[in-house]
């Protein structure tokens, strides 16, 4: 199974969005919550190169924003065994 970790806030719409897209595909994913943890954000930074959330991955790879994680889904390509 795929490794996904997404980076989020509590007040991001985007973020909701992602994990509801995660999550009605039946995908399990980590979700690390930067609100209160400048470590986790600026590690979120050194990992993607972005300052905005979410900032996803899957299996150490970055993916992006929900709008790239909608577009891998649009594409078919968000599916358990076609992460890669």
């Amino acid at each position: 199974m795929n490794k996904i970790e997404i980076y989020s806030t509590d007040i991001c719409p985007w973020c909701k969005q992602a994990k509801a897209l995660l999550s009605s595909k039946g995908l399990d994913f980590q979700e690390i919550n930067i609100t209160s943890n400048q470590a986790r954000a600026i590690e979120m930074i050194e990992r993607s190169g972005r300052r905005t959330v979410p900032q996803i991955f899957i299996d150490g790879k970055h993916i992006g924003g929900f709008d790239d994680l909608s577009k891998l889904d649009l594409s078919k390509r968000l599916e358990v065994s076609q992460c890669n």
